[in-house]
């Protein structure tokens, strides 16, 4: 089997599997934080280096105020408790995006968690929150003019968000949808891209093993011949 330095995953479907049930939007995300603690426990297992989960986008301020409260609460909350247990386990968390928009005191605990370091790092799980693709782009670029630097792939990757991470070998996206919603734009040139039916909530191990399968098959020529 292939293997798999960086998994990118955009978690979808929270809300729709919550409405299909008769609950409330927010109670889908609680359980697609459920789904994301077993996927990182499994990354652990097989292996992989980085997960970048799509946890906020940019374009997700367009929500109801009712359910971004809730999200940035759920986020706060699940980082305060669980942070310690996580670096036990050798797992490194750290955000990429935009970070003037988000609250102050999750901004705290997002900056406290980035300061806790692993004694052995197994997995370094990265977050995006209030994370544009082109956003990232843009901010990129104006840092390069500030700096005076070459306008050149090294440079862009430089002060890009990733800038010390290798691009994702494996694009997950379920919930049917099948786009990159503005996820990564620079970064998945050459990512191999899998989209999922299965609604965030009920992707299990079974679901990513399916995707995991479904990449080890693929030919990844980075645009060469062989």
């Amino acid at each position: 089997m292939k293997p798999i330095r960086h998994l990118a995953v955009i978690m979808d479907g929270n809300g729709r599997w919550a409405r299909n049930r008769g609950l409330p939007r927010i109670a889908g995300h609680y359980q697609g934080v459920k789904r994301a603690e077993e996927l990182v426990g499994a990354c652990l297992e097989l292996g992989i280096s980085w997960l970048t989960l799509f946890v906020f986008s940019t374009e997700n301020w367009k929500r109801p105020e009712s359910e971004v409260k809730a999200l940035m609460r759920l986020l706060e909350g699940y980082l305060r408790e669980n942070s310690p247990k996580l670096a036990e386990r050798g797992i490194r968390v750290s955000f990429i995006g935009r970070r003037d928009r988000i609250p102050s005191t999750l901004l705290e605990e997002m900056e406290r968690v980035e300061k806790i370091k692993p004694a052995l790092e197994k997995l370094h799980v990265i977050l995006a929150v209030d994370y544009g693709g082109r956003d990232e782009i843009i901010r990129v670029l104006k840092k390069i003019l500030e700096k005076g630097a070459e306008l050149e792939e090294k440079s862009f990757k430089l002060f890009s968000d990733l800038k010390d991470v290798p691009d994702p070998d494996l694009l997950i996206r379920t919930g049917g949808e099948k786009r990159i919603s503005n996820f990564l734009l620079w970064h998945l040139a050459y990512t191999e891209l899998y989209f999922s039916d299965t609604y965030w909530p009920d992707f299990g191990r079974d679901e990513l093993l399916k995707a995991i399968e479904d990449f080890s098959k693929r030919e990844r020529k980075f645009g060469a011949v062989f």
